[in-house]
């Protein structure tokens, strides 16, 4: 085959046309075609001929997926929520509804599976990229042997963008130093605007472009990100269009609602006044009974059961139906928003002529609705991961900041539960439906004539790549930068296109997340029952093999999942078990690990700080993410800052990690420097000087020393002003586990939210700042060390 394709390459060259159909795709970059002029000893005697420029095939798609985060099958309109989505309407009415179709219950491994078309542990995406480990399955490096669909289409001659959410980057690579080949542009797409990990502040989004951190407008008190993403998204596909309308574009559009935090504008939280005062459970057969009305669930699909630590609603007192109504009012307006802003991308590529021959498709959640947002809902999701526990009342009382950027929200599990209908479980819980389960739409009115039905083919998020590829006429590379690529797990669904009511070509699929596992297999299901539930962070340990029990369903007669019949079946039951573990050998699921708060750990994974016990910034060095800064979690540490204070006085940030919603800052306020200690905005420990800050050269310097004895437990923070005590007090309790998943650490000014509303950001220092040296210390100190510490500080600052 590579013979005959290498002679088209050469009898097209001397006849001196080269079609789109000629090139060599199946190994990438496409090699550059001979020259096919003439060369002599001047210009006059020779030929000119430049090489041929890599075109897509003939009519190939345009192509456009939208991802949206943490949304369950029964949320959406289109599948019979109680959401209105019209633009996923729209596009169910000029394509195809898919009612079987799967996702990995996780962030990070389903957007890995997507755009590798491999299974999440072939691509060694087991995990989130904040919970990875040493393991060919959880490392989190996406192997080069597993190129991306952005890289195949780049290399054939598509324009290729990603918007959003990127949750790809391993954790201790997302710095600026790198390395960058596992970012978007790493990855094949030419060009990224969005934001890097688990999810994001919609009115203060830690902003990336391409590989360079930006910052939001702070002066723009009506921006929003998914406003923002959708303006930048339609610049780019006009830019495309306008420049070269013959080259097909490829739109990777992952937006990061409804992933907590719940943000939208109050105008839309309030579409959704008294929507939800129903109640979870009567949602939950609201939804079943419009599902049933629209087709997307058999008629005798059943309700499963309500999961066990998830309260009936009317055993909730006046004030709970309040807030958790109210919370449910503001997810509802946070996905109705994005779906409108798709809305407005559809518009820009009808205008452009473009739509009839766009491939869109939309996903509607990378995973289950989410059930991290405890029982009583969170004002601020850093509490859940560091198990903090925050009074109702705390929560009560705040009721009417949800949605706005005081708080960093999250819905109660009722919710979550409701939103996945009429499956049990939600997200993480990769053994049951409720965590895996999305529904989606494909739209391609120029090749899907069938238009409005619904496709009940067992599929899964690896599919989606090589369904593209099936779409635009490309093969699948046998080798891309010069590395022999491994076949893709995915198999395309566009024999859907012509026959919606054709046999599933999928007939087997694993699934696992946190050791909770299934095996699909032509139309049986057995899953392990999860022995801890997904909102729990913090549990017992359980043994991976001996402590989970199995379940059995027949699917083609039971949908939801509702009658298990692993009793009746017992060789089945063994049959499908021993076909899961061949199916984890083959794809690198081994070792089956059901620890999660633990692994979010940065100590698990390579790190740029591991073995450095002193760390020295400058002024202006910003976005340095919690993988690649030093550790304050668990230990005693020293923040030293040498500065100037020019005559009339000077304030601003020294240093900060976190932001509002969890971390620690020190900064110069009123001239008297200030030390917090926000413990996830539960409370918030303040350290702050008595005098101000003299003009000239000072070194101010914040020690804390560790109580020791567990995670989590508290300390003594001292401050000192050129090796004088100024405050010192005594903190009861610090994060355990993680201070951030999107703020970082900054010198000298503070981006994203800041540390204290004693100020608003940049908050940039007003003096000068010589440097900030940051030590970390392991073990207990003693006072006598502690003092000897502070001079040797004072010496060395004061004598560079």
């Amino acid at each position: 085959m590579k013979r005959l394709l290498h002679l088209s390459i050469i009898l097209a060259s001397l006849t001196g046309v080269l079609r789109a159909e000629d090139f060599n795709r199946t190994s990438l970059p496409i090699p550059q075609s001979p020259f096919d002029g003439k060369i002599g000893l001047t210009p006059a005697e020779s030929t000119k001929d430049f090489p041929a420029e890599v075109k897509a095939p003939e009519e190939a798609p345009n192509v456009l997926i939208i991802l949206t985060d943490d949304v369950g099958f029964g949320a959406s309109s289109t599948f019979g929520g109680p959401i209105p989505t019209p633009t996923f309407d729209r596009l169910a009415k000029s394509g195809l509804r898919y009612n079987q179709f799967h996702t990995t219950a996780l962030c990070s491994p389903t957007r890995a599976a997507l755009i590798t078309g491999r299974n999440h542990h072939h691509v060694s995406t087991g995990v989130i990229m904040e919970a990875g480990v040493g393991f060919p399955g959880y490392n989190t490096l996406v192997r080069k042997s597993c190129g991306t669909i952005g890289q195949i289409l780049k290399y054939n001659g598509y324009n290729t963008a990603w918007f959003g959410k990127n949750h790809n980057v391993p954790d201790w690579q997302t710095s600026q130093a790198g390395p960058f080949d596992l970012w978007p542009t790493g990855l094949g797409f030419e060009y990224f605007y969005g934001f890097v990990g688990g999810d994001t502040n919609q009115w203060a989004p830690a902003l990336t472009e391409n590989t360079r951190p930006i910052e939001p407008p702070a002066d723009d008190p009506d921006y929003n990100f998914d406003e923002d993403m959708a303006d930048r998204a339609i610049a780019w596909m006009r830019m495309q269009n306008a420049v070269a309308p013959d080259k097909p574009f490829f739109c990777y559009y992952a937006t990061g609602t409804a992933h907590a935090p719940h943000h939208a504008p109050k105008e839309w939280i309030d579409k959704f006044d008294g929507q939800f005062d129903q109640g979870w459970d009567k949602v939950r057969e609201e939804t079943l009974a419009r599902q049933k009305e629209l087709g997307v669930v058999p008629q005798g699909t059943r309700l499963t059961e309500r999961s066990k630590g998830i309260a009936a609603w009317d055993s909730l007192n006046d004030k709970e139906k309040e807030l958790y109504a109210r919370m449910m009012e503001v997810y509802a307006g946070a996905l109705s928003h994005a779906d409108h802003q798709f809305g407005r991308i559809i518009d820009a590529i009808e205008e452009t002529g473009e739509l009839d021959n766009t491939l869109i498709i939309y996903i509607q959640g990378d995973n289950g609705a989410s059930a991290e947002g405890s029982a009583t809902g969170l004002l601020n999701e850093m509490t859940f991961f560091n198990n903090i526990e925050v009074p109702f009342e705390d929560v009560y009382k705040r009721m009417d900041e949800l949605g706005g950027p005081m708080t960093f929200n999250h819905y109660p599990i009722g919710w979550a539960h409701a939103m996945d209908s009429p499956f049990q479980w939600t997200k993480q819980v990769a053994s049951h439906f409720g965590g895996t389960r999305n529904g989606m739409v494909i739209s391609w009115p120029k090749k899907i004539k069938d238009a409005g039905k619904i496709c009940s083919q067992f599929h899964h998020v690896i599919d989606i790549a090589p369904t593209i590829l099936e779409a635009a006429g490309l093969p699948k590379p046998e080798s891309i930068d010069g590395i022999t690529q491994e076949p893709m797990d995915g198999i395309s669904l566009a024999y859907t296109f012509e026959d919606t009511k054709a046999e599933p070509k999928r007939t087997t699929q694993y699934f696992e997340m946190f050791a909770n596992r299934a095996i699909y297999d032509n139309g049986w299901i057995a899953c392990t029952t999860p022995p801890i539930a997904p909102w729990v962070s913090v549990a017992d340990p359980v043994d991976v093999i001996e402590g989970y029990d199995w379940e059995l369903y027949n699917i083609n007669e039971d949908f939801s999942e509702s009658n298990n019949v692993a009793e009746e079946n017992p060789d089945k039951l063994r049959e499908l078990q021993r076909l899961f573990y061949i199916e984890a050998v083959k794809y690198d699921v081994l070792p089956l690990d059901n620890s999660k708060v633990e692994r979010l750990d940065v100590n698990n994974r390579p790190s740029l700080t591991r073995g450095r016990d002193e760390f020295t910034y400058f002024e202006g060095m910003t976005r340095i993410p919690e993988g690649s800064a030093p550790d304050f979690k668990n230990k005693s540490f020293g923040i030293t800052a040498v500065l100037e204070v020019p005559e009339g006085g000077a304030e601003g940030l020294l240093m900060t990690q976190g932001g509002r919603f969890s971390g620690l800052g020190l900064y110069v306020l009123d001239g008297k420097p200030v030390f917090i200690y926000n413990l996830a905005d539960v409370e918030r420990y303040r350290v702050e000087a008595k005098e101000p800050l003299e003009p000239g050269k000072h070194v101010v310097t914040l020690d804390f020393k560790y109580d020791g004895g567990g995670i989590g437990k508290g300390g003594v923070a001292t401050l000192t002003v050129d090796g004088k005590e100024a405050a010192s007090e005594k903190i009861p309790q610090t994060i355990g586990y993680r201070m951030s998943l999107d703020e970082t650490l900054d010198i000298g000014e503070d981006t994203g939210t800041p540390i204290s509303e004693d100020y608003e950001v940049p908050f940039k220092f007003s003096g000068e700042i010589e440097k900030v040296t940051i030590k970390i210390t392991e073990h207990e100190l003693t006072e006598e060390q502690l003092r000897q510490y502070r001079q040797q500080q004072v010496k060395a600052a004061m004598s560079r």
